[in-house]
């Protein structure tokens, strides 16, 4: 029997306080926190955007993952993906799931939900907060092999497989709500998140420390400079220092990043309160994960 896959969110925002929004939906008399079934080839982080926008009329930045939600409907098993998902813009207007919508204070949200893993999604989202801040740290496309490209390796482009997965990158980062765009200077690094940069009207901010030949302590240095500013920043690197940075971020959190993948085209999203790193969330592909 082939599961249900879903995705949803801790939607927030603050007004005098943080608030929470809970959704009532008539058909099963519950309230609940927004979410619904991926369409075929969707990504979990697209689905949960768009989620939240039809059940809620809010525009939505994605922030940590508040983990996967297991259980069964009428004995076929779901699973649901939450995020943190901060208010960008929006009203809510009655629609054919939801009739009404509430905005509580993460207690009184707590005693509205119908449904205990509501209660334990809402609990791992108060645990740091709302306001943590996202790095987004991606490696570089496909640029094809070395030894094939006449020219200064700085200069080496993105391959035809790159280009694919920069465009499938310039999809999914703006879930996420980026401001800045940062990249190691090679060329196939700037390509990669060039059209991430065009999107949000920006310059690509170089940085030299972050190639993979800099000295690690230097790389490490100006990647929690970056951290350190305000909003939510990508940054475009390579290979051979991505595993070792979210390694040495993670060394004094309780997070475990496992194997530190770095696949070509990938992104790795990084949560942090302060300096210290939160949450860590692999994305191995742009497109249908």
């Amino acid at each position: 029997m082939k599961p249900i896959l879903a995705a949803g969110a801790v939607l927030w925002r603050r007004a005098a306080e943080v608030e929470i929004a809970v959704v009532h939906r008539p058909r099963y008399g519950d309230w609940t926190l927004p979410k619904g079934k991926l369409d075929d080839g969707e990504s979990r982080y697209a689905a949960a955007v768009r989620e939240v926008a039809e059940e809620t009329g809010f525009r939505c930045a994605l922030g940590r993952s508040l983990g996967l939600v297991s259980y069964a409907v009428d004995g076929v098993p779901k699973s649901v993906d939450y995020f943190a998902a901060r208010v960008v813009d929006g009203e809510f207007t009655v629609n054919d799931e939801v009739d009404k919508l509430e905005w509580l204070t993460p207690t009184a949200a707590a005693a509205r939900l119908t449904y205990d893993h509501d209660r334990a999604v809402l609990a791992t989202f108060c645990e740091h907060g709302p306001e943590t801040t996202t790095l987004l740290l991606v490696r570089h496309g496909h640029a094809g092999r070395k030894d094939k490209w006449p020219g200064p390796d700085d200069e080496r482009p993105l391959s035809k497989t790159g280009r694919v997965e920069a465009k499938a990158l310039a999809k999914l980062i703006p879930l996420f709500g980026p401001d800045r765009v940062h990249s190691a200077p090679k060329t196939r690094c700037v390509q990669t998140v060039q059209r991430v940069a065009e999107r949000l009207r920006v310059e690509v901010r170089m940085e030299p420390r972050l190639v993979e030949s800099a000295p690690l302590d230097k790389a490490m240095g100006r990647l929690q400079e970056i951290v350190s500013e305000s909003g939510t920043a990508v940054v475009c690197s390579q290979g051979g220092v991505i595993p070792d940075l979210v390694r040495g971020l993670a060394e004094d959190s309780s997070v475990d990043v496992g194997e530190a993948h770095s696949r070509k085209g990938s992104m790795w999203v990084l949560s942090f309160v302060g300096e210290r790193m939160v949450g860590a969330l692999y994305i191995r592909q742009a497109t249908n994960t």
